[in-house]
């Protein structure tokens, strides 16, 4: 296995080259590692000792920025060091002012990780979920840096149980410690030999998005545009999700909608807003000119207007607190994007099918503030139950808040067995 993996990483270079011709997201993926080892050995330094935290993409980088967070505000000996696998991961954070350093993964071949290690030098590692890579894991074990797995989560589909995941679980067994968000997680690892070094320690998302509703940046332009109806943020959507929402809307005059799409390309902002072209659509571009502060050029664009599309990254985790019902996206297609950025600010959540792989979504399913939807049937009837009964509505956003609450400290307890002697 090991033999097939590195000759598949070898070559991937070759297709990734070509793909980028083509593709818009590989031609950045591609772009963004060529002369990669050298910036990094001409940047990277002899001086403090660095902690390296290796993201896969933005819910990732989610997860691991209250450790980041802690460790600057507690060990400013520290430097930081942040990797991305993913271009929009490494698009949206590279400008991370608390880190020192942010760059791409290197494609983890042989040398591409001998290099890269030895150039950083590392004192701590710390992997986010389980975005694992062979060649990477065995350079910083062999160095000496201590290696930790945090916020992960096992269940038996995944291959490190199948028959052929010997390879999978020697990765696990590099770990220093491995933290991981259930106690299910925990007796899965169990069952194939890992354990001593497995802490239950919950998902540091919790943490971030409790952060964020302390400090969450405020748009008094989208404050009082929901202001005019009933309150509806629908984040991180994708065109199922959106032609369901544009089929249901019509029967809801009183709605104001803020839709901020996954993928935010003009294609796709053009699409969105041809499909709500009929209730009336302003971008959030045309109304403020500096986008960071949201300064209002023109609010007058509202006027008359049922839908408001956030064309623009990095806002849309303080969206929610205008929401008095909130749409996740992604249920109908890979899975769901992250339902506790709109579950911490205390309003319902809905959801498309496919969200098993998110204990939070099954969680809140069981206690009733999160609502699964099949179809334009199941949404209608949700929003409306929502619109009509304030008391159901408040019930179910409270239950939503408790249950991020009660999930709050995943982060002291992973630092202080990361720190203890």
């Amino acid at each position: 296995m090991r033999i097939l993996y590195n000759i598949g990483l070898s070559i991937l270079p070759f297709f990734i080259a070509i793909g980028s011709l083509f593709s818009h997201k590989i031609k950045l993926f591609y772009s963004g590692r060529r002369n990669l080892l050298k910036r990094v050995a001409d940047e990277v330094k002899p001086g403090e000792p660095i902690i390296w935290f290796h993201c896969s993409s933005v819910g990732e980088f989610e997860q691991a920025r209250p450790v980041i967070e802690w460790y600057k505000k507690n060990k400013p000996t520290y430097r930081v060091l942040v990797t991305f696998y993913s271009p929009s991961g490494y698009e949206l954070r590279k400008n991370y002012k608390l880190a020192d350093w942010v760059y791409y993964l290197p494609v983890d071949t042989p040398h591409n990780a001998r290099a890269f290690v030895k150039a950083v030098k590392p004192v701590k590692v710390i992997f986010i979920k389980y975005d694992l890579w062979y060649n990477f894991l065995k350079e910083i074990k062999k160095s000496g840096a201590e290696l930790y797995l945090v916020s992960a989560i096992f269940r038996p589909f995944q291959p490190f149980f199948k028959w052929y995941g010997g390879f999978f679980c020697g990765m696990l067994r590099i770990f220093t410690k491995i933290f991981v968000q259930d106690e299910e997680s925990k007796k899965n690892l169990e069952k194939i030999n890992i354990s001593g070094n497995v802490f239950v320690s919950g998902d540091t998302r919790f943490d971030r998005v409790h952060e964020i509703t302390q400090h969450c940046k405020q748009f008094p332009v989208i404050e009082n545009f929901v202001k005019e109806g009933f309150g509806f943020v629908a984040g991180s959507t994708w065109l199922p999700d959106e032609q369901m929402i544009a089929d249901v809307l019509k029967n809801f005059s009183k709605v104001r909608l803020v839709i901020a799409p996954h993928e935010i390309s003009k294609e796709r902002v053009d699409k969105v807003s041809e499909l709500f072209e009929s209730y009336g659509v302003v971008k959030f571009s045309e109304i403020v000119g500096d986008v960071k502060n949201a300064s209002v050029v023109d609010a007058s664009k509202l006027a008359g207007r049922r839908v408001l599309i956030i064309d623009c990254l990095g806002i849309l985790s303080s969206l929610y607190q205008y929401a008095e019902f909130a749409y996740i996206g992604g249920g109908f297609g890979v899975g769901i994007h992250n339902i506790l950025e709109a579950a911490t600010y205390g309003c319902p959540v809905v959801f498309g099918p496919n969200y098993k792989k998110f204990q939070e979504a099954i969680d809140l399913l069981k206690l009733e503030g999160a609502t699964c939807v099949t179809g334009t049937n199941d949404f209608y009837e949700i929003l409306d139950n929502c619109i009509k009964d304030k008391e159901l509505r408040e019930w179910k956003g409270d239950t939503c808040k408790t249950y991020v609450e009660s999930h709050v400290g995943a982060t002291e307890k992973i630092v202080s067995k990361i720190e203890s002697k």
